[in-house]
């Protein structure tokens, strides 16, 4: 990260912080009683749906969301566009507390979360599990993206010996964030594949690996995108419009492939007719492909990229995109044996409201304790 970076001058409790921090409050009220009491008491979880918004939400959607960082990295270190280091601590910050909390959301969905040890003893693991995988990639990644982001803090502290140790492994950190992503969002598609007919045929394929990790990265770069925009106009900040253009290209493309080849393999496999057959899966189907063209066309047209507006819309139709598609694959595609229904609790919908908030909470806190955002020449406005 060689672009020079600075704090955000602005108070750290605001009326925002004030409500974001009542909304965590309420969500930790609802978690100690799931931890008291047991999953029944506060979540509407069964049999036939083991999983439901925490996980689909906090983990399988935050995840992807959190994958800013990854994107980044994955367009400045690979692809050697080094003019958008300004925008990499940002993303890099959003994905911590993204797959932190993500992490955090796991060990309360789990049943016997005691025991959640036993992930990484030899003799309990199963290598044939897709959630095996998951779960050891997605707890190094955590400890990667920390690793990453420490220079900034020890920056903060004026620990520069302990600075230049980090910064002499950055290079090995940078390739472990680059890899380990496309290992775990993969086989978050591979844990569909192993449900076989259970999933809609609109979203089971198996090119499932392939289309959740094309679509986290292009929901890393829409974060990206609505996160530059919202601070630089929020804080009275000078505009990244410029490099945001630039990303949105590459993104808008991706996009485009990525609908084309999600056309196509409806095709091959004979499902496209499953499309217009009027069920909550063709619904979503076509919100996402909606969302995806509306920030395709923003994207892809020289004009509409030149409004900054109209990006933000952009990205913000990315991250919807993105986040439909993986509830509908986890959710409203999944079809168990049996008469199963769910509908998540109020605590459960408040327990992933406040995790929410509380991400948004810490990036703000950290983006005014720690040198996070480009410097520039004049000094940002209070707020």
């Amino acid at each position: 990260m060689a672009a020079s970076a600075e704090r955000l001058r602005a108070p750290l409790i605001t009326p925002l912080t004030l409500v974001l921090g009542l909304l965590a409050a309420v969500a930790a009220y609802f978690v100690v009683q799931r931890f008291a009491l047991g999953l029944g008491a506060v979540t509407n979880i069964n049999a036939g749906y083991p999983w439901g918004i925490w996980v689909v939400i906090d983990v399988v959607i935050g995840s992807a969301i959190g994958c800013g960082g990854f994107a980044m990295a994955l367009l400045i270190y690979v692809f050697n566009r080094g003019e958008h280091s300004p925008l990499m601590r940002p993303a890099l910050l959003g994905g911590l507390f993204g797959y932190t909390l993500a992490g955090a959301a796991v060990l309360i969905d789990l049943g016997r979360w005691w025991q959640f040890y036993n992930l990484v003893l030899p003799w309990h693991m199963n290598p044939n599990s897709v959630m095996l995988e998951i779960g050891l990639c997605v707890m190094l990644y955590v400890v990667v993206l920390w690793l990453e982001f420490s220079p900034a803090i020890l920056e903060r502290l004026g620990w520069t010996g302990w600075q230049r140790r980090i910064d002499g492994i950055m290079w090995l950190l940078i390739a472990l964030g680059i890899v380990l992503p496309f290992m775990h969002q993969s086989s978050l598609g591979s844990a569909l594949i192993v449900l076989g007919t259970k999933i809609d045929p609109v979203y089971q394929t198996p090119f499932l690996p392939l289309l959740f990790v094309t679509s986290a990265l292009a929901m890393g770069w829409g974060v990206v995108i609505a996160e530059a925009t919202t601070v630089s106009h929020s804080f009275r900040r000078p505009s990244e419009h410029r490099l945001i253009v630039r990303i949105a290209r590459v993104v808008g493309w991706l996009l485009l492939v990525w609908v084309a080849g999600r056309f196509v393999g409806l095709m091959v496999r004979g499902a496209l007719g499953g499309v217009f057959a009027g069920s909550a899966a063709a619904a979503t189907f076509w919100v996402e492909t909606a969302l995806a063209l509306f920030a395709t066309a923003v994207c892809l047209s020289p004009a509409w990229r030149r409004s900054e507006p109209l990006m933000l819309l952009a990205g913000l139709a990315i991250i919807l995109f993105g986040a439909l598609y993986r509830f509908a694959a986890y959710l409203v595609a999944y079809h168990p044996v049996g008469s199963y229904s769910y509908a998540p609790s109020v605590p459960e919908l408040t327990v992933t409201i406040g995790i929410i908030a509380l991400e948004i909470l810490l990036y703000l806190s950290f983006v005014k304790l720690f040198p996070v955002l480009h410097a520039t020449r004049r000094a940002p406005a209070q707020a």
